[in-house]
């Protein structure tokens, strides 16, 4: 258990400058964005009261209060969002391929370290998933600091003050990377873990057999996607599910996909995957 905390650990600090720098980007980004756009905001109300001439109560009436919905939608805000999935995206293949062609060639000290390689395979899929709720985390302590922010530059009479709930569910992505439920995170954070384990899977394909493991890597992946949306297929064809079996049946899937991941994935970097 200890060498396995020890690889978690030795996982993240190798990704730790840039993981502190999405920290970062995210943070300057989104408070850049509450600040531009707020001001940017406010000068066009009043420029259409002046224009119109309008009172603050029929500037609402006509076009509606000011809210945080308006900045959560705007790139500066949602942009170190995708920056950051798309680089945790990427990690997933650099986690593996940097062992192979970096420098040193890392991954022959790794595979020969005494500790089993599933410890290996569990280190670097643990790394990845405790950085993606470090960034979660992150962006719902800084939610509120955004969002009082915001409530403080606007005028009262112009505010419609929104609360962070209602902030999450009123943006797509908030709401997939903030559950509201247990439910649905069970089903983002699941899903993801999902994916992640077949990519892996589909690595040690590739690192047991090469230019076939490419093709072995692409094949598992579209089984296992189609799988995966197989009860969705089948109400499309006409065969009703109710919601609660719909659901039971995908996380069923789902927990025997990533299972199944898991271990053949582990497998080939036992069995198949030499230094």
């Amino acid at each position: 258990m200890m060498r396995y905390i020890k690889l978690v650990n030795f996982e993240i600090n190798r990704f730790s400058k840039i993981y502190l720098s999405l920290l970062l980007i995210t943070l300057v980004s989104q408070f850049a964005g509450v600040i531009f756009v707020t001001k940017s905001l406010l000068k066009d109300a009043r420029d259409i009261m002046k224009e119109e001439r309008l009172s603050e109560a029929a500037y609402i009436t006509n076009y509606g209060s000011i809210e945080f919905s308006h900045i959560a939608h705007t790139l500066l805000f949602v942009g170190p969002i995708a920056l950051s999935a798309v680089a945790l995206i990427f990690y997933i293949f650099l986690i593996w391929y940097r062992d192979w062609f970096g420098k040193n060639t890392f991954i022959y000290r790794l595979l020969m370290l005494p500790t089993s390689r599933l410890s290996i395979y569990l280190s670097k899929a643990t790394a990845i998933f405790l950085m993606v709720l470090g960034l979660i985390a992150f962006q719902i302590i800084i939610l509120p600091m955004e969002n009082a922010l915001f409530n403080s530059n606007v005028p009262e009479a112009l505010l419609n003050e929104m609360s962070i709930s209602t902030i999450t569910i009123a943006n797509p992505i908030l709401s997939l990377i903030i559950p509201s439920t247990f439910t649905q995170f069970l089903i983002s954070y699941g899903t993801g873990l999902m994916i992640m384990s077949i990519l892996f899977t589909s690595i040690m394909f590739e690192r047991s057999f090469r230019i076939k493991g490419i093709i072995m890597g692409l094949l598992y992946c579209g089984i296992a996607a189609v799988l995966f949306l197989a009860p969705v297929l089948m109400e499309i064809g006409n065969f009703y599910f109710y919601p609660n079996e719909l659901f039971g049946l995908m996380l069923a899937i789902g927990i025997i996909l990533t299972g199944l991941s898991v271990w053949l994935g582990a497998w080939l970097l036992k069995n198949r995957v030499t230094v």
